[in-house]
């Protein structure tokens, strides 16, 4: 079973939206993607944790990304290898990733959570039409309260 979580929330200062992330990896659903959306704005996945389910057996599990890199390969590389009495949990920082991407269970039954963030930066120009629409608006409301 292959599941996933989304929580939104935005950022005005950054000019970005922020959504927690997550999934499972296991012996049903080896592979988790995380889609490209067609919105032309840019987006990143930040993964910030990795660890075992409880029910997770005691061997290595070792998950891996595969992304598109510089030469337009697809390759997996192993980002986590983890066994339940040695390191269940691992936490990441500053891996930041360009959909689409496809997170792997190379080996190991599972189950192995995998949480972060999406984040949608705003195109400047789409955020500054937006301001402007908000200011009309304004401008609009006190013409009309100035009329009554």
């Amino acid at each position: 079973m292959n599941s996933s979580f989304y929580f939104s929330r935005s950022l005005s200062e950054d000019r970005a939206v922020a959504a927690l992330w997550g999934c499972r990896l296991a012996t049903g659903a080896r592979s988790c993607v995380v889609k490209e959306d067609d919105d032309f704005l840019e987006h990143l996945v930040l993964l910030r944790t990795i660890c075992l389910g409880a029910e997770a057996s005691d061997e290595l599990h070792v998950v891996a990304v595969d992304s598109k890199n510089a030469s337009g390969e697809h390759r997996p590389v192993p980002i986590a290898a983890l066994r339940s009495s040695l390191l269940p949990m691992i936490n990441l920082k500053g891996l930041e990733l360009v959909p689409p991407v496809t997170f792997v269970l190379q080996c190991g039954a599972g189950p192995v959570y995998l949480s972060g963030q999406r984040v949608t930066l705003e195109d400047g120009a789409v955020s500054e039409a937006r301001e402007e629409e908000l200011s009309e608006e304004d401008r609009g409301d006190e013409d009309d309260d100035g009329a009554s």
